[in-house]
């Protein structure tokens, strides 16, 4: 007897998906940044596979903004995806997935990273392997309650009540700067090796994720665009940016699997920020809004009061 239909794996449905999320995500990006054009950028790969990366530069909203569409395969995995799921060594691989990181000018204007994608692996004589994660999470440089309040809330509307909790719990532990004991941002949405209920839940929890990008950064956006500055904000949104570099050099399992793979490197870093200061012993004046960030809105709490 055949397998249960939501138990079959169709790895060539996520491929199309992905496909046109990312032709539609760059646009929707254009239109929100309303000034700018993403450059295409194609790339292969060697041992096999490769993608599109899309890099915005200097727009009316960001300063830097990159959407990122791979298809890689292999034979055999890196030490990073083998060393705890030893079942792994062997097989045959394949990853596909989107990825974007939105860096704006306006320091009022959060910074947005976002991914969805998907693993499969097989070997004969053995069931194939496979899983799905992603999520979404902002880093804000000033923070705002209701801010915080609108992500989550959207968060919970992409995954439902049941699964909000445990992913957001995820997005609090794994964007964490352990050398520093600070969170990177206000978190969201993290998961990963998501088998769900099958192939055809997952994949739909995967979708819903991405399809909730947008609503849920671009209010704030639109909130937060036309706030005024000075150079007193850009300058610690330039100080905040190094935290983002910090975690995503030392901690980010994505861009250690990119570059253990053997993927394409200017791909991989295109989430670093186009500016970044790192300003030693700098502390920020007691009772700022600098300051509050930090003591109110980084460490990890429930944003949502029902």
């Amino acid at each position: 007897m055949p397998e249960p239909t939501q138990n079959v794996v169709d790895a060539a449905a996520v491929r199309r998906f992905l496909e046109q999320f990312h032709d539609s995500l760059c646009a929707d990006l254009e239109a929100l940044d309303g000034s700018a054009a993403f450059v295409s950028d194609p790339w292969t790969r060697a041992e096999g596979g490769g993608g599109i990366t899309r890099v915005m530069d200097g727009g009316g909203l960001f300063e830097k903004a990159g959407v990122a569409r791979s298809v890689v395969s292999g034979e055999t995995l890196p030490p990073s995806a083998t060393a705890h799921r030893p079942e792994l060594v062997g097989r045959r691989w394949q990853a596909t997935g989107v990825s974007l990181v939105l860096h704006p000018h306006n320091p009022f204007v959060p910074t947005m990273h976002a991914n969805v994608r998907f693993f499969h692996a097989e070997i004969e004589g053995a069931d194939d392997v496979w899983w799905f994660g992603g999520g979404f999470d902002l880093t804000p440089y000033y923070g705002f309650e209701d801010d915080c309040r609108h992500w989550h809330a959207t968060a919970r509307e992409a995954v439902g009540a049941e699964l909000y909790p445990e992913f957001k719990a995820w997005a609090d532990r794994y964007f964490h700067l352990k050398h520093r004991d600070e969170a990177r941002g206000v978190g969201g949405l993290f998961f990963d090796d998501f088998n769900g209920d099958g192939f055809d839940h997952a994949f739909s929890v995967m979708k819903s994720v991405a399809e909730h990008i947008l609503p849920a950064y671009a209010p704030i956006v639109d909130k937060r665009r036309d706030t005024p500055f000075t150079q007193r904000e850009r300058d610690f949104q330039l100080y905040r940016r190094g935290r983002y570099v910090e975690f995503n050099l030392v901690w980010d399992r994505g861009t250690l699997f990119g570059l253990q793979s053997g993927g394409r490197t200017e791909s991989i870093l295109m989430s670093m920020p186009p500016s970044v200061n790192w300003n030693y012993g700098w502390t920020p004046e007691p009772g700022s809004p600098e300051a509050a960030l930090t003591e109110h809105f980084l460490p990890p709490q429930d944003w949502l009061d029902d």
